[in-house]
């Protein structure tokens, strides 16, 4: 396991907010009986509710990546597509050509993002309850139906995790037959190949997926690999009804360079840092899920999933193993960490539909995490261990003569929700909902650094609620308040810190569970050739779960964190071989008391835009193009120093294609990073070690892919 109240002060928020409410008083009074006869055609959503629904009768904002949108696009990831589509922030330590390892944050919580986020495909869990990031290869882009994402808190229908915004991923269950095999090869030695298969017997469907994906990358020690296999069923019993089952595998294995020394364009960016050189990171993934959806009549709709899955991880880091680490120090870390995890969860619910009372979901979910990790030390390491050799070094102490640091961890949660919508009449809805969910771990650390055994058991319960106002006041228009509150419980991770003095590792504590209250309103217009999207949003976490490098472990931050900001996204068809779209988001993440009151959160950019075009030559060419900015952002480090330090500067990436289709054969060329611009999604300013057993405090950044061209060649049957 790795270790790692504002009031509204906004003045226009104020007046947004009061205009919205005005507008609902002034509603003229309309029958109930006349709400389905105002229901438009819109884009269908899931997230929300965890029923298909329209997304014009949800009170937040859900952004939908559609599959042609996708398919246009120069992204060759999942993540890549939720940057240059979704406008999201992603950063990473090792993003390169397959977007592995990557962090995508929401909300604005920087470092923590990671636990702040919640990714769901189909609806189901992908965050691991580690601090680990999620296996986006294990993401078939083939299967991809469209991305929804929702902004801001969803704790009332998703639990635990849920307080930055939900990405819901969302499968193909199109009972259309198609056969595509693609190949893509380019810049630092990169190969994407992908096959995908869909077939339909009558009311049967069988789709599999399979991707592969291979790179020298551009950096020392950037080599990457990937492989994902996915295979679907599905019986339809109705339009409407269906069982499926569904097994996925997926592995990846990758070399870390590490991060460069000095700020962003200082250094060689090119070489690993010298403790990195030969480091690799792999990872196993597998799974199987079961799900049903039914209508046992008008009334009733009943869904659920059950879900068991598996990973495994191993970290490899030769240089603790040479005879320059023991002799310049001593073992500062294990060559090897070992991770094996499972879980399994059950998700069933029910909806009722009341027709002019309004519709309910209630529904329970369950799960059950378990983790064992270790960490092993090479040969060298351990005759230092067996032979006392720190024994007399206070700052370095070894127990028991242990070889190996051991960690288990187990998580057992319940929780139970209800959400329920009432028609107020034609054009105005009410909606809320409330969740209670109870979550028990227990933990175990033995480690070569700590006299005995640490054992940590634990119970919290959270709840959440939200309560909004939807007003359709036009076909296609409307605007929403929301008022929400949502949490997080602390991952397994969090538990443990280390002492400053003897680096042995500690416990954190019992951390409460995270709170976050949050204040949105915004709104949705359709017009013929134009889709705008726009909200402002103010939230405010109470007892943040956050590593706090002064004390070398994680606590609940006793100072309140505000976080307020105003979204825009807007689609333009100009005419029908010409289309637009762009759109941004202005945030601020500060503390509110404390030592660090009106301090800036680090890793939060003030802005993030981003624009994107499409021109149709003919009926064979095409091309396109997309850009995104990131605004500058405070590097990672101790909050007591981050205003003082320099930002990592805003930069701006943008790609570029040409495609051609004829027939069953589809070519594209790709130009990522055009301008070959110096960035870093990852910086920070800490202690950083040198060779040679010395180390200084400095500036150090992850930098991002520089320029690259890719060649694809897709046939579809």
């Amino acid at each position: 396991m790795s270790i790692n109240s504002h009031a509204w002060d906004c003045p226009h928020g104020k007046e947004f907010v009061r205009a919205i409410i005005l507008s609902f008083m002034a509603i003229s009074t309309m029958g109930v009986s006349e709400v389905h006869a105002q229901k438009q055609l819109s884009a269908v959503v899931v997230t929300a509710s965890r029923f298909e629904e329209n997304s014009n009768e949800v009170p937040a904002t859900v952004k939908v990546i559609t599959r042609e949108q996708i398919v246009q696009s120069s992204a060759q990831n999942v993540v890549e597509v939720l940057s240059q589509l979704g406008g999201l922030l992603t950063s990473g330590f090792n993003l390169g050509q397959l977007g592995l390892g990557a962090s995508v944050d929401l909300g604005g919580y920087g470092a923590t993002a990671n636990s702040n986020t919640l990714v769901l495909i189909d609806g189901q869990k992908l965050n691991p309850i580690d601090s680990s990031t999620v296996a986006w290869e294990s993401l078939s882009m083939n299967q991809i139906d469209r991305i929804e994402i929702l902004q801001g808190g969803a704790s009332v229908q998703y639990g635990n995790g849920a307080v930055g915004g939900v990405i819901n991923i969302i499968t193909n269950s199109s009972r259309e037959e198609a056969t595509k095999l693609k190949s893509r090869l380019g810049s630092f030695s990169t190969l994407f190949n992908s096959a995908f298969v869909s077939r339909n017997d009558g009311d049967i469907l069988i789709q599999s997926a399979l991707n592969t994906a291979n790179t020298q990358g551009w950096r020392q020690n950037a080599a990457a690999n990937s492989y994902a296999f996915n295979m679907k069923g599905v019986k339809f019993l109705t339009p409407s009804d269906r069982v499926s089952a569904e097994v996925f595998l997926s592995h990846a294995n990758a070399q870390s360079p590490g991060g460069v020394v000095g700020r962003v364009g200082q250094s060689n960016a090119q070489l690993a840092k010298f403790n990195n050189v030969g480091a690799t990171n792999t990872g196993d993934n597998a799974g199987i899920k079961l799900a049903a959806s039914y209508s046992f009549n008008a009334l009733w709709r009943f869904e659920g999933e059950s879900v068991y899955r598996t990973r495994s991880s191993q970290g490899y880091a030769p240089y603790y193993e040479s005879a320059d680490s023991v002799a310049n120090g001593y073992p500062g870390g294990p060559t090897q960490t070992n991770i094996q995890s499972s879980e399994y969860s059950l998700t069933p619910r029910l909806k009722a539909d009341w027709d002019q009372w309004g519709s309910s979901v209630v529904g329970y979910d369950f799960s059950h995490a378990q983790e064992l990790s270790g960490n092993v030390y090479g040969a060298l390491a351990q005759q230092a261990i067996l032979a006392n050799q720190y024994a007399t070094d206070p700052g370095n102490p070894y127990y028991n003569n242990l070889l190996a640091d051991k960690q288990s961890a187990a998580l057992v949660s319940h929780s139970v929700y209800l959400i329920h919508r009432l028609p107020l009449n034609a054009k105005l809805e009410l909606s809320g909902g409330f969740r209670r969910q109870l979550q028990s771990t227990s933990a175990y650390d033995s480690n070569i650094s700590s006299a005995s055994a640490l054992i940590q058991n634990s119970s919290f319960s959270a709840n959440a609620f939200d309560v909004a106002l939807n007003y359709r006041y036009l076909p296609k228009q409307r605007v929403y308040v929301k008022w929400n509150q949502s949490f997080r419980f602390a991952n397994i991770d969090e538990f443990w810190g280390f002492d400053p003095n003897s680096y042995a590792r500690i416990f954190s504590g019992a951390l409460k569970p995270q709170i976050a209250q949050t204040l949105e309103g915004g709104g949705q217009w359709q017009f013929t050739q134009t889709l705008l999207t726009a909200s402002l949003f103010q939230s405010t976490t109470h007892k943040e779960i956050k590593y706090n490098p002064t004390t070398f472990y994680n606590t609940n931050d006793a100072n309140a964190i505000a976080r307020t900001g105003v979204m825009l996204d807007a689609t333009y068809k100009i005419n029908e071989q010409w289309s637009v779209a762009g759109g941004g988001k202005y945030q601020q993440s500060d503390y509110v008391s404390g030592p660090q009151a009106h301090q800036s959160v680090a890793l939060v950019p003030q802005w993030l835009l981003n624009a994107r075009s499409q021109y149709t030559i003919d009926r064979r060419w095409w091309v396109g193009g997309d850009i995104h900015y990131v605004g500058s952002q405070y590097p990672d480090s101790n909050p007591t120093v981050t205003s003082t330090l320099n930002q990592t500067a805003g930069y701006f990436v943008a790609n570029g294609l040409i495609n051609f289709h004829s027939g069953p054969w589809e070519t594209r060329l790709t130009i990522k990073n055009m301008t070959n611009t110096r960035y870093a999604s990852t910086s920070g300013y800490g202690f950083v070690s040198q060779p040679g057993g010395t180390g200084l405090n400095s500036y150090y950044y992850y930098p991002g892919e520089k320029r690259a061209f890719y060649l694809s060649l897709q046939y579809t049957l």
